[in-house]
């Protein structure tokens, strides 16, 4: 199994949501050696423009042209992104919450990748087709205050929902998600809601991969 990790926080060693990760990933070696991980740090990678010519070709491809021949040296920095996410079995995305949504290399990183005709296309009716099937994600994230339900925050929890939308959009509708919160009210409390956190994704990567896709955890 080749699982992508999506690294969205600029803090490396420094990051507690990477140290909530880091315990899914060792759950998951644990429980078999046949595991690779390719680790994509957005914070120290270069992301293809989404300006002049890969605009341009975006929008011929939102209109079922083909890419002329000016624009496709461009956008083939875009199809590599693609290509690279789409060949992964499995996929893990770090990223602590800001401003209630999630960090901006996050975003431009699925503005690059959720392309038409790539990760979904449309059918002669109009309706979406996902087209990344049978695939499934863990999303660890770190929150400084307490955005669980039934709480006075969660309404302005915009990090979970987007992430369940646009990659369920395009067909990863197995989500699974890691809460660190809350991080930034008191010492005490960060320590505990980062060891309950831990313990939780340890305890998930344990049994990540004799879990059918789809099914509960």
């Amino acid at each position: 199994m080749r699982m992508l990790h999506i690294i969205a926080t600029p803090r490396g060693s420094q990051s507690h949501s990477l140290r909530v990760s880091e315990a899914f990933l060792k759950g998951v070696r644990e429980q078999s050696g046949d595991v690779t991980v390719d680790v994509v740090d957005l914070y120290d990678h270069d992301l293809p423009a989404l300006t002049g010519d890969n605009i341009e070709a975006k929008y011929t491809l939102m209109v079922g042209r083909p890419i002329d021949r000016g624009h496709a040296e461009s956008w083939q920095q875009v199809e590599s992104l693609i290509e690279h996410f789409v060949s992964a079995d499995a996929y893990l995305i770090t990223a602590p919450m800001w401003n209630f949504g999630v960090p901006y290399a996050l975003k431009y990183y699925i503005d690059c990748v959720v392309q038409p005709g790539y990760l979904f296309r449309y059918d002669e009716t109009g309706q979406v087709v996902p087209m990344v099937n049978g695939k499934r994600m863990v999303c660890v994230t770190t929150r400084g205050a307490d955005y669980s339900a039934g709480t006075f925050l969660h309404p302005y929890d915009f990090q979970e929902p987007y992430l369940r939308a646009i990659f369920g959009f395009v067909g990863i509708t197995d989500l699974q998600f890691i809460h660190a919160q809350p991080m930034d009210i008191t010492p005490h409390q960060r320590e505990a809601a980062l060891t309950g956190a831990v313990a939780q994704a340890h305890e998930l990567g344990k049994g990540f991969l004799s879990r059918p896709v789809g099914a509960p955890a």
